[in-house]
């Protein structure tokens, strides 16, 4: 039965009111009976609005967990912008590679894994990074293949095969470098080869970019 809303009920308890005090042929019974029937609507209203209250107040505790968790195994960083959420991951690649980490597809997984859970029709964007060394348009590109090596691997395995997944490169964008100028061969420049994970909650036709420039989307 399709609730009635509150305003609704009212009028119409106030028009069955009317029609008592106005309407002779209006009986006792009727009276109560239709005063019953609104009275229950407005019950099962009430308790239908008290269990979608409840049950958005899990959902948010089990959210909250879910990425306390996800932050406290993997050492993740989140930044949470209007209507997205940027998880900073652990997820680095070798000098002048794209060829994603064994070590680093546990993360991945578990970043599917929250999606699957709590935004399943959100955009995905995966921002691609590079360090210094090189030009700028070849650490463009690599950026873009490492976005897009990511990419590849949450949608080949099933991961998050229903949602929408956007690559993206910054390159050697000196205002997203993690330690600024810090460059390979080696070791050294590490954190600035990277990709960072973006859920665009608020927009699922568009995901959150501030360059269009080399974008690539599957």
């Amino acid at each position: 039965m399709r609730t009635m809303p509150r305003g609704a009920m009212l009028g119409a308890l106030t028009l069955v009111i009317g029609l008592g005090a106005c309407a002779p042929k209006v009986t006792r019974e009727e009276f109560q009976s239709e005063v019953t029937k609104i009275r229950d609507e407005m019950t099962t209203g009430d308790r239908q609005l008290a269990t979608r209250i409840d049950s958005l107040n899990t959902r948010m505790s089990t959210l909250e967990s879910d990425l306390a968790a996800f932050r406290s195994e993997y050492n993740v960083s989140l930044e949470e912008m209007q209507g997205a959420l940027k998880f900073n991951v652990p997820v680095h690649f070798e000098f002048a590679s794209a060829e994603l980490r064994e070590a680093d597809r546990p993360v991945l997984d578990r970043f599917a894994g929250v999606v699957r859970e709590h935004y399943p029709n959100a955009v995905i964007t995966i921002e691609g990074f590079a360090d210094p060394a090189g030009s700028r348009a070849f650490n463009k590109r690599l950026g873009m293949d490492r976005a897009e090596s990511v990419v590849s691997y949450l949608s080949s395995n099933g991961a998050l095969t229903g949602a929408s997944l956007k690559a993206v490169s910054y390159g050697e964008s000196n205002d997203r470098q993690v330690v600024p100028g810090a460059q390979g061969p080696g070791p050294e420049g590490m954190e600035n080869r990277r990709v960072a994970l973006v859920i665009d909650y608020a927009s699922p036709d568009a995901a959150p970019m501030t360059e269009t420039e080399g974008v690539s989307l599957r």
